[in-house]
């Protein structure tokens, strides 16, 4: 058996060597495996293909009206194998996407085999039906709910992949009716995930991109929401400055809308939030002996506090006041635009520069004038005149008010005599001026 099996053995290695020789290069080898693009036909070409294409999506259809759905679903594999080009193609293709849908493969492979159809036949009639398809089942895959054409479906699927199959529906047709709806679910999705950055951000793009819209009312609401729990949970400033301006924007743009008294609600509860910071915040300088720093939380306490908050810090600023008066004062120079409200000092009689109550006139001259209200006795000027003092003796003259004049009384100053005329000049001359 040794002698006849070497030179066999020889034989075949001869063989293998002499193919390998003459063998051609292994990308021309390789390249009988390679997907070559397909061209589209010509007119005539392409008219007798779509004849083909027709027969062949006939028969599909009619092995699917059937109940042979893997006949169908083979079928309108080829055809969109075979010819696509032709309109029948782009039927074949949709079709095809619809029996995976309904046949329970999943909700990925239904939302890629629509995505197929929508990426080669972006010009088909059917491409807003594929893209409320793909919709409908990224809302599936969302709430975790199963519809009745989609009883063997799998139940809710990550967020990450859902918000996956939203921005893929927005790529495909963002300006269309379904982009802001997508825009807004990846917003509650990063929500529901406790994601805060990432559901603002995408609430965010739905008021810039698409703000004349239903759902950018709601989304600028939820974002001064999220802001709004974010900061009572932190102390961080930034969150109370975003849900102030988110909630603010909202009932500016939506005066009367449907969370209009929510968002005041809100506006209400951050401006608590913050008073609350602020009082914390300044008694931990009046702990500190920093008084002009106390002082200035302390005004913010009472700019946006509630009643309660705004009691305390009023009580805290009189104290500080008190005995820091000039740290106080210091905290109202250079910041105008802060509404800095100084209560007196509880303890004004102990200070050294107290000199007593005013007097009642003196503070009577300074209060303002106040209007009469009810009957107060008031008298009106009298229109008769009075009586003016008469000379001892005299009887005035009816109707006047002076006593007359019974002698003449010389003047004070003497009187100067009239000047002299001239002599007036002969007629035709001219008077001649007298010199200087």
């Amino acid at each position: 058996m040794s002698a006849f099996s070497l030179p066999r053995l020889s034989v075949c290695t001869v063989a293998v060597a002499s193919l390998c020789a003459f063998a051609p290069p292994a990308s021309a080898f390789l390249g009988l495996f390679e997907k070559k693009d397909k061209v589209a036909p010509g007119s005539s070409e392409r008219q007798q293909q779509e004849t083909q294409a027709t027969a062949l999506l006939m028969q599909a259809r009619e092995a699917q009206n059937n109940g042979r759905t893997g006949k169908a679903q083979s079928l309108y594999e080829s055809i969109v194998k075979a010819y696509p080009f032709t309109v029948a193609a782009s039927e074949a293709s949709y079709a095809n996407a619809q029996i995976i849908k309904q046949s329970g493969s999943g909700l990925q492979e239904s939302f890629d085999a629509f995505q197929g159809f929508i990426d080669q036949y972006r010009s088909s009639p059917r491409f807003e039906e594929a893209i409320q398809q793909q919709y409908e089942i990224a809302e599936t895959a969302k709430g975790g709910k199963k519809e009745r054409s989609l009883l063997v479906l799998k139940f809710k699927m990550g967020g990450d992949d859902v918000v996956a199959m939203y921005q893929k529906i927005i790529a495909n047709a963002p300006f269309g009716k379904l982009a802001p709806l997508c825009q807004f679910s990846i917003g509650e999705i990063y929500q529901d995930m406790g994601e805060k950055d990432k559901s603002v951000a995408a609430f965010q793009t739905v008021v810039d991109n698409y703000p004349n819209t239903k759902q950018a009312g709601e989304a600028q609401f939820r974002i001064g929401s999220i802001s709004s729990v974010a900061a009572s949970r932190s102390e961080d400033k930034s969150n109370i400055v975003a849900a102030r301006d988110a909630l603010t924007t909202y009932m500016t743009t939506n005066p009367k809308g449907d969370r209009a008294s929510e968002a005041e609600l809100g506006l209400r509860q951050i401006n608590a939030v913050e008073a609350s910071q602020s009082l914390n915040i300044a008694k931990f300088y009046m702990r500190i002996a920093k008084s002009k720093a106390a002082a200035i939380y302390l005004n913010e306490a009472l700019k946006y506090g509630s009643p309660e908050a705004s009691a305390e810090a009023r009580s805290l600023l009189a104290e500080l006041a008190a005995a820091d008066p000039d740290a106080v004062g210091d905290a109202k120079k250079g910041q105008p635009d802060q509404d800095y409200t100084v209560a007196g000092a509880k303890n004004l009689k102990n200070r050294d520069d107290y000199i007593g109550p005013l007097a009642p006139e003196l503070a009577r001259l300074g209060q303002k004038p106040r209007m009469r209200a009810g009957d107060d006795n008031f008298l009106p000027i009298p229109l008769s005149e009075p009586s003016l003092p008469t000379k001892p003796g005299a009887t005035p003259t009816p109707g006047a008010l002076l006593p007359p004049v019974t002698e003449e009384k010389p003047a004070l100053l003497p009187v100067p005599a009239a000047p002299a005329t001239a002599p007036a000049p002969p007629s035709g001359q001219l008077p001649v001026p007298p010199k200087p």
